[in-house]
């Protein structure tokens, strides 16, 4: 359950749908991650509405029906934004926009508004405004209107908001620059990592909110800021890490999600170098979140995008503090026995079993099997970085000495 805080946030309605490729447990399933986002945002969520369709409506997502009691909703309940769970056409936004006479949002538009708050560095907020752009190009039509009624909040940072930026050319012209800019900037990057010599590199990767900045702080003994929102996490960190005399560099990248927008997967492949030029992936997973695995899935899929599905990697289960599997009555003949019933250990025996000694479970928060970790890290470590530089065996100890 989402925490509320005592501040003043947006009044939201979500709409999802159910069809034939996602289910009415999934299409919830999605809403709730599509609520944490929302309050990720600085928004309050009022109301969830679904509906079950072949295919999503070509002019208003959902039905004729549905919409008016949405409209009407929203008229008597004061509702600034509505938010949508898939990405809608630039007609589709339009057509809503009339009806419902408030700001709509999509998917999309909401995680780049995240993005936008999230980004510290120039670096960031570059590969995020391009991915603003980006976006906003094909909508520009009919935006003079629906800039009007437009009061700032959710959706409404970066360049959404500049009236001179309805201009294609402009747009067109800012782009451009944007990913010169970008390009600039990861040929300094290149060098600032060639500087950092042959020292192995560990990257962390995960889904958003699976405790990966936490874990960064536990093993660098750093301050990196982490949070339980969604994308705490957006410019690359790299720490140098020191297990049993050994140095190698850790970094903390961006979390991934389900529905990811494509242009910020191109926007931010620069970002994902530093996964890239990696030695060791250590793919964090929380799992006490009901579908872990499908958040795994997730993220292989970017992995494989950015071509790093094959590195070498350790799966970490984190948040075992967090995990509690459903009870289960074994002499109730109606209920059936799920995943959601599975203990740890019996996890451990499913297909976890076959990624053997490459899978360990821990709790950063708690500091849980911390001691198991960092062996594990250094032994695959010390195994690279002799092959590196095998005259340097002898420097450095086996795993079982180290303290």
């Amino acid at each position: 359950m989402i925490e509320k805080k005592d501040i003043d946030l947006e009044k939201v309605v979500l709409i999802g749908v159910v069809t034939q490729n996602q289910d009415e447990e999934k299409s919830q399933e999605y809403l709730d991650e599509l609520e944490f986002l929302t309050y990720t945002a600085g928004g309050e969520v009022i109301k969830r509405y679904t509906q079950k369709m072949a295919l999503p409506n070509p002019k208003t997502f959902i039905g004729t029906g549905k919409m008016e009691e949405v409209a009407n909703f929203v008229q008597e309940n004061d509702i600034g934004t509505v938010i949508f769970d898939d990405e809608l056409t630039p007609a589709q936004e339009r057509n809503i926009s009339k009806i419902l006479n408030c700001k709509i949002l999509d998917r999309t538009n909401l995680i780049l508004d995240i993005f936008a708050q999230r980004a510290q560095t120039s670096y960031a907020r570059t590969q995020v405004e391009l991915a603003q752009c980006e976006y906003l190009l094909p909508r520009l039509k009919g935006m003079w209107t629906h800039l009007e009624r437009q009061k700032g909040g959710i959706g409404m940072r970066g360049p959404g908001e500049t009236e001179i930026e309805t201009d294609r050319r402009i747009v067109r012209d800012k782009i451009a620059l944007l990913k010169a800019k970008i390009k600039t900037i990861d040929k300094q990057q290149a060098v600032q990592r060639g500087n950092r010599g042959k020292m192995v590199r560990v990257a962390l990767v995960g889904y958003t909110n699976v405790g990966k900045s936490t874990l960064m702080n536990v093993i660098s003994k750093s301050d990196v800021f982490a949070e339980n929102k969604l994308f705490a996490t957006l410019d690359t960190t790299v720490r140098k890490v020191v297990i049993g005399n050994l140095p190698f560099l850790v970094s903390d990248t961006v979390g991934f999600i389900r529905k990811l927008p494509t242009q910020l997967v191109e926007s931010f492949k620069s970002t994902l170098d530093e996964v890239r030029e990696a030695d060791l992936l250590l793919h964090i997973v929380d799992i006490s979140h009901a579908n872990f695995e499908e958040h795994i899935e997730s993220v292989n899929q970017i992995l494989d995008e950015i071509e790093s599905k094959d590195k070498p990697t350790i799966m970490v289960f984190n948040k075992i503090d967090a995990y509690e599997a459903e009870p289960f009555d074994e002499e109730d003949l109606i209920e059936v026995r799920t995943e959601a019933n599975y203990t740890i250990e019996e996890w451990k025996k499913t297909w976890m079993n076959r990624v053997g000694d490459n899978a360990l479970f821990i709790s950063a928060l708690n500091k849980e099997n911390m001691e198991e970790f960092r062996k594990r890290v250094y032994k695959e470590v010390r195994e690279i970085h002799v092959t590196r530089f095998p005259y340097n065996h002898f420097l450095y100890p086996d795993v079982e000495d180290i303290e």
